[in-house]
């Protein structure tokens, strides 16, 4: 039976999440990719396991994560149940629902309808009673915010879900969907946002309107699907993100400008002693209001790479000043 590394918390530092009793670990795993049905399951198993014996606490998944849809979902579910179940009250389990998770007009969006049918089925693949955070994915044109929001809080009310939070809204949308919340006697606990050197929207706005209003961020793509490695610095290798089936990143994505931006920022992470990787996981959690970033994994060993990044979390404003000039090219 597992039994957990007894020094787990002494290797990661966590932050409070906005205006909240919640801290994240400066790692959060996530997963996006690497953890549905079709990755060996001793394989996941390492990596989660691993994960909480370094101090990872967060464990981020969502109704669509697989392959299959609910896949990831039923491969921690199982995990938990084997060896986790005693650790119940220190990890941190979220998931979300809003991209299609099943066909028919209620199996995507907004609709009440929609996210407690989501939860639901996330709670039987997890094996839980609750989640300790519920997301919104992504916002919904059609279905009035306050139906949403109002879906979300009895999740809370009824026991389901100890947070919520929201996913992949812009700035105006976070503004205007922000008051609702306040409104219906709920807390946003936090904003998932995707965020790196090469995509700095969040900073538009976004974060200022979620410290505004008390609300923590988790950045999501901080290596930019790998494009702030030194993955890509000899052109796109066969079995690279890029090269796949992925419709999160592309070939054409990968530019000429994009790379020789990244071996300019990988000389500066040099000098500070540091990978490109492990500079630009530094570079993102650097501003208010993220509390932790992200990390997506296929290996243990990448979890312990992006650790490194905890030795060197400082930037002076020169380096900060590169950074810009680099970006801005």
């Amino acid at each position: 039976m597992y039994q957990a590394a007894q020094d787990r918390y002494e290797k990661l530092p966590y932050r409070r999440c906005g205006k909240s009793g919640v801290k994240l670990p400066f790692l959060s795993l996530g997963f996006w990719h690497n953890f549905g049905e079709t990755t060996p399951y001793n394989q996941a198993k390492e990596m989660i396991l691993g994960a909480f014996d370094r101090g990872i606490t967060h464990f981020d998944i969502a109704n669509g994560y697989g392959p299959p849809a609910g896949g990831a979902e039923r491969v921690f579910g199982k995990l938990i149940s084997q060896e986790l179940k005693s650790y119940r009250d220190e990890i941190l389990v979220s998931t979300k629902a809003g991209y299609r998770a099943w066909e028919g007009p209620y199996g995507e969006w907004g609709s009440r309808k929609n996210l407690m049918a989501s939860l639901d089925r996330s709670l039987l693949n997890l094996g839980l009673d609750y989640v300790d955070i519920f997301y919104h994915h992504r916002p919904d044109p059609e279905t009035p915010l306050e139906e949403t929001v109002a879906a979300l809080a009895d999740m809370i009310h009824q026991g389901k879900a100890l947070y919520v939070g929201i996913s992949n809204y812009n700035a105006y949308q976070t503004a205007e969907i922000l008051p609702v919340f306040e409104k219906a006697g709920v807390h946003c606990l936090l904003h998932q946002v995707p965020y790196s050197m090469f995509n700095r929207k969040a900073e538009e706005g976004l974060f200022q309107v979620l410290e505004r209003h008390g609300v923590g961020a988790i950045a999501f793509m901080c290596l930019a699907q790998g494009m702030l490695t030194n993955k890509y610095f000899n052109g796109i290798p066969n079995d690279s993100r890029a090269a796949g089936a992925s419709r999160f990143l592309t070939p054409e994505q990968v530019t000429p400008e994009k790379i020789a931006k990244a071996k300019q920022l990988d000389e500066l992470a040099a000098q500070r002693g540091q990978s490109l990787a492990e500079m630009a996981i530094a570079w993102s959690i650097r501003k208010a209001p993220v509390a932790s970033i992200l990390i997506g994994a296929s290996r243990l060993e990448q979890i312990d790479q992006n650790m490194k990044a905890l030795n060197n979390l400082d930037f002076s404003q020169e380096e900060l000043d590169i950074i810009d000039k680099i970006l801005m090219q």
